[in-house]
């Protein structure tokens, strides 16, 4: 099978090298209408790529029927030739977060079991439209917004998105042009889920009162927002020796001030991170930076941990609490003292 969207899939690859010849490729194969598609336009490419594909399929036992799609993703594999690993979860994941991270450990330790060096999801531009709305209806940073990047690293290896190109509903005619199977997940159309009611409510209002191609729109502002991220962390990582100090941990608030505002907030991210396991926001951020300016000895509220950031000189210095003395041990209650030693 060759058409049009194996000609653009293939030549994206020529361009972005995301999958080199000869790559050993894990498959994440759910079943639906995204990774049915994805695996068949892979499987398609395979003699032009000469690359080793694996899937795999995680059961987070949710569903009733979960059973019943690990089956017919395993018969679809035996019908493509394909080999299949299907890892069911010990436990019920407790959130869709949970999920997502019992997944991806999922996709990491097969991989290496499998010594393939690329996982291969089927995230569309509809799903990169949705994240970045989730995202920013939640607030978050422009680099939050960067949502769903076409490669990134995933421990030792690479996890690849081939089919950010493609909309879902593009994703559904191929299937349907080609006859593949579908499997039909009711979770789906649950409007209890977030990302549901955006995406059969909020997306189609969107669509029919603002902007058909709302999709791709969104999708295009999260890749501008991947290049500017890109640039930022490359800048972040060549200014962080000039300006923030390990040991004791500090910022150099001269050198912060000389800097344009995003470079100092994504500093003094960075810095906080490295100190501060929660309670990261933009009104810490901002209150960091009111520090730059402060007068000397001026210093934040109370941080997690209990911990605070003071002016000190040219430093903004965080300031750990002191341990409280040991409490005095009462008379008679503490240990004997030894006997004096023999003077013979």
């Amino acid at each position: 099978m060759w058409g049009i969207h194996h000609a653009r899939l293939h030549t994206t690859l020529k361009i972005q090298q995301w999958l080199p010849v000869g790559s050993r490729i894990l498959i994440a194969l759910s079943g639906g209408q995204d990774s049915v598609c994805l695996t068949r336009l892979l499987l398609d490419l395979q003699p032009h790529w000469q690359w080793f594909l694996v899937a795999v399929h995680c059961d987070h036992r949710w569903r009733a029927d979960s059973t019943a799609n690990a089956n017919f993703v395993q018969q679809l594999a035996q019908k493509w030739h394909l080999p299949c690993e299907v890892v069911s979860a010990p436990e019920l994941p407790k959130t869709e977060a949970a999920a997502r991270s019992w997944r991806y450990q999922v996709f990491e330790s097969v991989a290496k079991a499998l010594d393939c060096t690329h996982v291969v999801t089927a995230h569309t531009q509809s799903d990169r439209a949705e994240s970045l709305l989730l995202h920013l209806l939640r607030g978050t940073s422009p680099d939050g917004l960067a949502t769903l990047l076409p490669s990134r690293s995933l421990g030792a290896i690479q996890l690849v998105r081939p089919l950010l190109g493609m909309t879902r509903a593009e994703t559904a005619a191929f299937c349907q042009a080609y006859g593949l199977p579908i499997w039909q997940d009711e979770t789906n159309h649950n409007l209890a889920y977030r990302r549901n009611r955006l995406r059969l409510q909020l997306i189609p209002y969107l669509q029919q009162h603002f902007n058909a191609n709302v999709e791709e729109v969104l999708a295009q502002t999260a890749e501008l927002l991947a290049g500017d991220r890109a640039y930022f962390e490359a800048e972040v990582e060549r200014l962080a020796p000039t300006v923030i100090r390990e040991h004791p941990p500090a910022l150099d608030r001269l050198r912060l001030r000389e800097l344009p505002l995003a470079l100092q907030r994504r500093l003094i991210w960075r810095f906080l991170r490295q100190h501060l396991k929660r309670g990261i926001d933009f009104n810490l951020i901002e209150a960091v930076r009111f520090l730059i300016a402060a007068g000397n000895g001026s210093q934040s509220a109370t941080l997690p941990g209990g911990q605070h950031l003071r002016v000190c000189g040219p430093w903004i210095e965080l300031v750990r609490p002191t341990p409280p003395p040991p409490a005095p041990v009462p008379p008679g209650q503490g240990e004997r003292s030894p006997p004096p030693s023999p003077l013979y």
